[in-house]
C-alpha cells in the first residue's frame, strides 16, 4: 500500500517538544514580531516587559502569550516567574543594550543551557560573550535591514547579494525577451548549471508562486516569462570571458589586421589625448610658454657665443637666464652716455638690441608661467580643503535620505558595490563620514532640488519617523515619478497600507524583516544573510548536521523538495572540498555542512520535520540495451536512495514499478537519467495508480 501524505511527515522528538517554549524579553517593535513568527512555528512564548504594551503592531499580541510579565527582565525573580528553566531559548530585544546584556547573564545563571539571542551592536563585545557564555548570538536591527535597502537601491533585476567561502552570489529576476537566447527552446531545468540554480518561475499569464520549486521544470521559456535564479558571479563572468575567447579565430584575427584596426586604435588614443588636452587649456599655454622661453635661452646662448669674443659657454647660458627672467639691467648697468658700462663694451648695437628683445620676451611668457603656477597652487589648494566633500553625481546615483545608523550602514553597502551616492541630511554629521560621500545637510525640502532627482536612479527614505518617510517619498514621487522609492518603517500595518496605496513605492519593515532572523536564530539555526524575494524575506542559513537533526540521512532533493529550500552549498567536512549548487543525490550525513536559501515557513517545516508528501512513482517500461539493465539500477539506486537490491530487481523484471515513493522534480529527473542510459521510463502519480 502506498504511504499517504501524514506518513511522509517525520515526528517530532520528545526532547524538542519539552523545549519548544521560548521567553521574549522587550515588546517594543522587534519584540512583537518575534512573538507572531515564533507562534508560526508552533512554540510556546512567555514575555515580559516594564510596562503593558501600548503601540501594538500586532493587534492579536495578548492571545498569543501564554504569560506576559511586567517588570524587569533582569531580575532573577522574574525570569523565574517567567519559567526560564523550561525555556530553551531566551530572546533580549529591548532597546537598551545594556538592559540586553545584564539580563543575557542573569538568565545563564538560572538556566546554564538556554539559548541566548540578544540585540546588541557592540561586535567585539558580543564575540567575546559568546565565546564565554557559549550558546550566544547577538544580532543589530540595523545591520540586518540595511542590506535589503541598498539591494532594493540598486534596482535592475538584483535582488541579492552575499558572499559563502569568498565566492559572490547574485540573485537575479529576469523577464525573458525576444532578443533572449533562452527563449522558446530552453526548458527551465537546462538552465540549472554547477553555478547556477532557478529558484522560481512564472509565465507571463501568471503570478509568481510563494514557495521554492512549484513550477514544471520541463516547461520552455518564452518571451514575457519571469524567472529568478541564483548564480556565482564570479564564475559567470569567468565562463563568459572564456565563451569570448572561443569565439575568436584566425579568419577574425585576419581580418582585423587587414583592416588596420592596431592604426585605429592608434588614432583612437591620439583623439583621446587632443580631447584631453582640450580640457585642460591652462596646461597647453604652460607647455608652450615653457617650450618658447626653452629654445630661446638655447638659441640665445648660441648667438653670445659666436658673436660676443669675451663670453664662455658658461657665461653665455647663465646671461641669457638673466636676461629672460628681465635683468637687462643687471647686464648692462642702466644707460650712462657719458660712462658706458663694461658689458657693452665691443659688443654690437644689434647685439644689445637683441638682448632687449629676450629681456622683453622672456618677461611676457615668464610671467605668464608664474600666473600659471600661481593658479594651479591656489586650485590645489582650494581642492585639497574640498576634497573631503565628493561632488553630487550627475545622474543614475542613488539619493541616501536620513544618515542615521541605517542609512550610514546603507551607505557602507552601496560604496561597496560601486553605485554611485548623495547623501541628506536635515542634520550635521561627524566629519569621518563627510570625508566618505558627497552630503547635502539642509532642510529636505529644499535639498531634493540640489541632488539631481529626476536623473537618480532611487531614493531610500530611512529616517527614524515613519511618518516623515512617508511625506518625503511623496515629494520626492512629485519631483521625479521615475525614480525607485524605497521607505523604511517600523510598523508592519503601515507597511501593508502604504505598499497598497503606492505601487510605485518599495515599502520595507524593518522590525518584521529582523524579527524573522531573530525567530530562526532561537532555534539554533545559523542566519548568514537575507535579501527581499518577491514580498517574502529568504534567508541564507547554514546547518550543521547532527544525529538528531530532521535533515540527517536526507538526500538533497529530499531536503529540497520535501521541505521547500534550495540547497547552494554542501561541505563533507571527512572530504572539505565545498560543492556548490550540489547535486540532488548527494546524502547527508552527521558532519555534513549545508547552506540553503528558505522562507520562514520552511524553516517551520524543517524544524518540526514535516516533509511535503511524495506522491510520484517512476514506472520502467523496456531497456533498449543489454549493459543498460546494470547502469539503469545504479541510477535509480542513486537518485531515488532506495536499495541497490531492489533497483536491481526491478530492473530485471519489466515492466515494473519502482516502490519508492519520490517528489515530482526528482521523479523527472530519474526519468531523463534512465532516457540518456536507453531505459523507456515514465512517470506515475499516486491518483493514477490508485486507479489502476
Amino acid at each position: 500500500m502506498l504511504p499517504s501524505s501524514e506518513s511522509n511527515y517525520q515526528p517530532l522528538k520528545d526532547s524538542q517538544t519539552k523545549l519548544d517554549r521560548f521567553l521574549v524579553c522587550g515588546l517594543g517593535s522587534l519584540g512583537q514580531h518575534c512573538v507572531a513568527v515564533l507562534k508560526e512555528y508552533g512554540a510556546i512564548v512567555n514575555a515580559i516587559d516594564q510596562e503593558q504594551p501600548k503601540n501594538l503592531q500586532v493587534s492579536n499580541l495578548s492571545s498569543l502569550l501564554e504569560h506576559l510579565l511586567i517588570g524587569d527582565c533582569r531580575q532573577s525573580s522574574i525570569l523565574e516567574q517567567a519559567n526560564i528553566s523550561q525555556c530553551r531559548t531566551v530572546l533580549l530585544v529591548t532597546g537598551n543594550e545594556r538592559v540586553n546584556i545584564e539580563a543575557a547573564f542573569a538568565a545563564r545563571l538560572l538556566n546554564p543551557q538556554v539559548r541566548l539571542v540578544v540585540r546588541s551592536d557592540k561586535q567585539n563585545l558580543n564575540e567575546l560573550l559568546s565565546q564565554t557564555l557559549g550558546n550566544f548570538i547577538a544580532f543589530e536591527p540595523n545591520q540586518i535591514s540595511a542590506s535589503g535597502f541598498a539591494v532594493a537601491a540598486l534596482g535592475d533585476d538584483n535582488l541579492g547579494y552575499f558572499q559563502l567561502e569568498e565566492r559572490q552570489f547574485r540573485v537575479v529576476k529576469r523577464q525573458v525577451k525576444m532578443s533572449d537566447n533562452w527563449g522558446n527552446k530552453w526548458r527551465i531545468h537546462e538552465l540549472n548549471t554547477l553555478y547556477r540554480r532557478v529558484l522560481n518561475y512564472a509565465n507571463d499569464s501568471s503570478i509568481l508562486p510563494k514557495e521554492f520549486h512549484q513550477w514544471e521544470p520541463e516547461a520552455i521559456l518564452h518571451p514575457g516569462d519571469t524567472i529568478i535564479y541564483i548564480e556565482v558571479t564570479e564564475q559567470v563572468k569567468s565562463l563568459k570571458q572564456l565563451a569570448t575567447v572561443r569565439k575568436y579565430n584566425w579568419q577574425q584575427l585576419w581580418q582585423e589586421i587587414v583592416l588596420g584596426r592596431v592604426w585605429n586604435n592608434f588614432k583612437h588614443k591620439i583623439t583621446y589625448l587632443s580631447r584631453t588636452f582640450s580640457h585642460y587649456q591652462s596646461l597647453r599655454v604652460a607647455i608652450i610658454c615653457g617650450i618658447t622661453v626653452l629654445f630661446l635661452w638655447c638659441f640665445g646662448t648660441i648667438i653670445y657665443i659666436l658673436n660676443y669674443p669675451k663670453s664662455n659657454i658658461i657665461e653665455a647660458f647663465y646671461a641669457i637666464a638673466v636676461l629672460l627672467l628681465g635683468g637687462y639691467g643687471d647686464i648692462f648697468g642702466g644707460v650712462n652716455f657719458k660712462t658706458p658700462p663694461e658689458a657693452a663694451e665691443n659688443m654690437p648695437g644689434w647685439l644689445r638690441l637683441f638682448s632687449l628683445a629676450l629681456t622683453l620676451t622672456g618677461i611676457g611668457f615668464v610671467g605668464v608661467l608664474y600666473a600659471l603656477l600661481t593658479d594651479a597652487l591656489l586650485s590645489s589648494r582650494f581642492h585639497f580643503f574640498n576634497s573631503f566633500q565628493p561632488s553630487i553625481p550627475q545622474k543614475d546615483h542613488v539619493v541616501l535620505i536620513g544618515l542615521n545608523r541605517v542609512g550610514q550602514r546603507v551607505a557602507a553597502l552601496l560604496q561597496e558595490f560601486k553605485q554611485p551616492l548623495v547623501g541628506v541630511s536635515s542634520t550635521a554629521l561627524n566629519a569621518d563620514f563627510l570625508k566618505k560621500i558627497p552630503l547635502i545637510i539642509d532642510n529636505i525640502a529644499d535639498a531634493l532640488g540640489k541632488v539631481n532627482l529626476a536623473n537618480s536612479k532611487s531614493v531610500v527614505v530611512v529616517t527614524d519617523d515613519d511618518m516623515e518617510n512617508l511625506e518625503i517619498a511623496l515629494m520626492a514621487y512629485a519631483k521625479s515619478p521615475t525614480t525607485r522609492v524605497i521607505i523604511r518603517t517600523y510598523d508592519q500595518y503601515f507597511r501593508d497600507n502604504v505598499a497598497r496605496l503606492f505601487p510605485y513605492a518599495q515599502v520595507i519593515c524593518t522590525s518584521a524583516i529582523s524579527a524573522e532572523v531573530f525567530a530562526a536564530a532561537a532555534f539554533g539555526e545559523n542566519i548568514l544573510s537575507l535579501f527581499n524575494f518577491d514580498t517574502q524575506t529568504i534567508l541564507v542559513v547554514e546547518y550543521m548536521i547532527e544525529a538528531e537533526d530532521t535533515l540527517n540521512g536526507l538526500l538533497l532533493a529530499e531536503v529540497a523538495y520535501g521541505y521547500g529550500v534550495v540547497p547552494i552549498l554542501y561541505q563533507n567536512l571527512k572530504r572539505s572540498p565545498v560543492k556548490l549548487m550540489p547535486a540532488d543525490h548527494t546524502q547527508l550525513a552527521v558532519g555534513d555542512r549545508l547552506v540553503v536559501l528558505a522562507n520562514s515557513n520552511s524553516l517551520q517545516r524543517i524544524e518540526r520535520g514535516e516533509m511535503f508528501p511524495r506522491n510520484w512513482q517512476v514506472q520502467v517500461e523496456k531497456v533498449l540495451a543489454q549493459d543498460a539493465i546494470f547502469d539503469g539500477a545504479n541510477e535509480i539506486s542513486i537518485i531515488s536512495g532506495c536499495n541497490i537490491g531492489t533497483a536491481r530487481e526491478l530492473m530485471h523484471n519489466l515492466p515494473g514499478l519502482l516502490p519508492t515513493a519520490l517528489y515530482k522534480q526528482q521523479a523527472m529527473l530519474l526519468v531523463r537519467r534512465l532516457s540518456k542510459l536507453r531505459v523507456t521510463a515514465r512517470l506515475k502519480s499516486f491518483v493514477e495508480h490508485t486507479g489502476d
